[in-house]
């Protein structure tokens, strides 16, 4: 299945891909409809009006989840650019629900920085509560896949030796368009292996296989959830390759105009024009 949080008459409304539309479900969000024990029943069989994919506003994919968790440092060649150790255990950090966009909706330039960077990434998203899972049950977890891009204030990220104020700028972190189950893409015990890219204004930037990370899936779900009762709806995402405009010589960081375009194969793609924030 492929399931998306819309824009719907002033509010938002959960629904579910068929060809070139969306049945709208009762459930005001992705993560709504994931807190309701039947929910692969209720997505597969349940919905109303439609809406043809060519009109759809996407709000984010999952506006309010409990929890967003990070990994950095997640590929080697992002470490290598970056030229950082490889880490022994996931590196972690977190974001706030304000810094979520949609798929099609504007990056907001914080103006207080300057060097605002790009990082394509492959999201996954919760759907039973998970505690102390052990690694071999962890992807009976997972509700299924959708991309991201941890758009980042490098200059307000090495303020000190936390990451969280440059990972969580307001309406800077696009994720969607969809969540896709994992029966769409394959094997559902294993993590995919998708091509994940990013372009801007159609330059790419990224490229690599999310084959690649050095901590998959069920270790990162496991590893959470020794830490903290992840519920349905929480979202993870799982880092970022090489090619970041941080890691370039010269540096490279994004602009009012350009348009930063997010792709991970088979998952669909966010297209987010950059704004200047507007003065208070």
């Amino acid at each position: 299945m492929r399931l998306a949080t819309l824009r719907h008459h002033g509010r938002t409304r959960a629904a579910r891909r068929d060809g070139d539309s969306y049945v709208l479900f009762p459930h005001s969000d992705v993560g709504t409809l994931l807190g309701d024990p039947d929910w692969r029943v209720r997505a597969a069989t349940g919905g109303g009006a439609t809406v043809p994919v060519s009109e759809v506003d996407y709000a984010p994919l999952v506006p309010h989840p409990n929890k967003i968790v990070c990994l950095g440092l997640n590929y080697a060649s992002h470490i290598a650019e970056m030229g950082r150790d490889v880490p022994a255990y996931p590196t972690l950090f977190a974001k706030y629900d304000g810094a979520l966009i949609g798929a099609r909706d504007d990056v907001v330039l914080p103006a207080v920085s300057d060097r605002v960077d790009w990082e394509a990434e492959l999201g996954f998203v919760v759907g039973r509560t998970a505690r102390h899972v052990p690694r071999d049950e962890a992807m009976d977890h997972v509700a299924g896949y959708t991309v991201v891009n941890d758009v980042t204030a490098r200059d307000w990220q090495r303020r000190t030796r936390e990451f969280l104020s440059g990972k969580t700028f307001e309406s800077t972190t696009p994720v969607g368009p969809e969540l896709v189950t994992p029966d769409e893409l394959g094997d559902p015990g294993a993590t995919p292996d998708l091509e994940i890219r990013c372009e801007v204004d159609g330059e790419v930037m990224q490229r690599s296989r999310t084959s690649d990370l050095l901590f998959g899936i069920a270790e990162i779900l496991s590893y959470v959830s020794d830490i903290i009762t992840l519920h349905p709806g929480d979202l993870i995402a799982t880092g970022t390759p090489g090619g970041v405009g941080d890691g370039r010589d010269p540096k490279l960081y994004l602009g009012p105009g350009q348009v930063l375009r997010t792709v991970v194969e088979g998952l669909g793609e966010l297209r987010n024009t950059c704004v200047a924030e507007k003065s208070a």
